[in-house]
């Protein structure tokens, strides 16, 4: 299933993605371990145990990863042409291993791009929440789109 292109999406559109996304104890070690990201919170059970946490806190890292990677089935899927930046990007809660993460997108700014003839940027606000309805993740997320085709 494609995503939107740029001429298919409007300022306010929301999309809920689904399917939803339990984070497991082996994506965070495995994630760690590939970003070389030895940080004793994500990977040492008595270190994170003394934390004021209590426990292992996923990598924040893989967290912001997989807010893009939720989205993209309905948002960029053969129609991105890059990705732009990343801003804004906040994590308000941890977020720990067996929580399951939605990610939902808005449309928050569109405009036609003014050196790619028939293809256009948008703004899209993603955020991710846990199953305890919490903000785990928000972040802007700036691409170029291409245009839809003629027929």
């Amino acid at each position: 299933m494609p995503g939107r292109y740029f001429d298919e999406w409007t300022v306010g559109d929301k999309v809920v993605h689904q399917p939803s996304r339990t984070v497991t104890e082996t994506d965070n070690l495995l994630f760690s371990a590939m970003t070389h990201n030895m940080q004793p919170l994500h990977l040492d059970a008595e270190y994170a145990k003394a934390s004021e946490f209590g426990k292992i806190l996923v990598n924040s890292t893989f967290t912001f990863s997989l807010a893009v990677g939720l989205s993209i089935a309905d948002t960029t899927v053969g129609t991105l042409v890059a990705n732009l930046g990343f801003d804004k990007v906040v994590t308000p809660k941890p977020t720990f291993i067996g929580d399951t993460l939605t990610c939902s997108t808005e449309v928050v700014e569109k405009r036609e791009s003014k050196s790619r003839p028939g293809q256009g940027i948008v703004v899209f606000q993603h955020e991710l929440t846990n199953q305890r309805g919490e903000t785990a993740l928000s972040m802007l997320r700036t691409v170029l789109l291409k245009g839809k085709p003629a027929d």
